[in-house]
């Protein structure tokens, strides 16, 4: 079983370069982080996790490009991803250059994990309709998706409008890197991901085994091969007996969550898991 971790990088939080660094010296297979561009203080979104309280991370976090970036440049093998890129909220020919910036100056090591967004005020600060967030994604990802892949591309949409242009980088990963999904299972869930993506990074991971049929069905109505389908549980709890019931549904990958804290309570937490390798 591959381990991969993930970690809220804050201005609060160890290095991020440094962590990356350290992860890739014990074997961990991937360094993902996630996004919020801020957090607006009169949120009335109940909180994800479900507490009464927004965790403090949450509003300090660092932009995911920069600080991937950083991890880059000190580790070779590792691969690093958004866990999860807010598309919604972002200029796709800009993002498309990020995403394929970084997949270049990585040696071709980036996975663009993206999400729809949770936070109603904070998707509002960027002018997106939150009722329409999911087709506002699915239509950014496909123009930069023409970006990556074509000399000239051009695009027509309700959303995202650009003539025939030249963009260059072009990612090192054919013919881009891949597209993970997270968000809870469901119908809507399952046909962005047969549509336009490579896997499904649902959080926690609970109850896949049940849901997997109808992913895979989605998969084949849309002429895909199911067999090609990433599924890599994020922010999961370590436990053997829980990896052995992953793998046994095919599943060779799991994202375990490093507390977004200094260095001298990250680094037992890190060889804590490194065990599990």
């Amino acid at each position: 079983m591959k381990i991969g971790i993930t970690m809220f990088c804050t201005d609060e939080a160890m290095n991020p370069a440094e962590l990356a660094r350290e992860a890739e010296q014990r074997g961990f297979e991937s360094f993902y982080i996630p996004e919020h561009t801020h957090i607006p203080s009169c949120r009335r979104t109940p909180a994800p996790t479900g507490d009464p309280e927004l965790p403090r991370e949450y509003r300090r976090t660092l932009d995911p490009f920069v600080t991937l970036a950083a991890a880059a440049t000190v580790t070779s093998r590792i691969k690093i991803g958004t866990g999860i890129c807010l598309v919604a909220q972002r200029d796709p020919i800009v993002t498309a250059k990020e995403v394929a910036s970084l997949d270049l100056l990585s040696g071709g090591r980036f996975i663009f994990g993206i999400g729809f967004g949770w936070n109603r005020e904070e998707i509002a600060s960027h002018g997106t309709d939150f009722r329409r967030r999911r087709e506002i994604a699915r239509e950014r990802i496909l123009a930069m998706q023409k970006l990556w892949s074509e000399d000239e591309a051009a695009f027509a949409g309700e959303f995202v409008n650009f003539e025939a242009s030249w963009a260059w980088p072009k990612p090192v990963q054919k013919p881009w890197p891949r597209i993970l999904i997270g968000g809870a299972a469901g119908p809507k869930m399952f046909a962005h991901i047969a549509e336009y993506a490579d896997g499904w990074i649902p959080i926690g991971g609970g109850g896949i085994s049940k849901v997997l049929p109808d992913l895979r069905r989605a998969m084949e109505e849309k002429g895909r091969d199911p067999a090609t389908l990433e599924i890599i549980p994020f922010g999961t709890v370590p436990d053997p007996g829980k990896f052995e019931y992953y793998q046994s549904l095919g599943i060779s990958e799991v994202v375990l969550r490093i507390p977004s804290a200094p260095k001298d309570v990250v680094m037992p937490k890190l060889d804590e898991y490194a065990e599990l390798l």
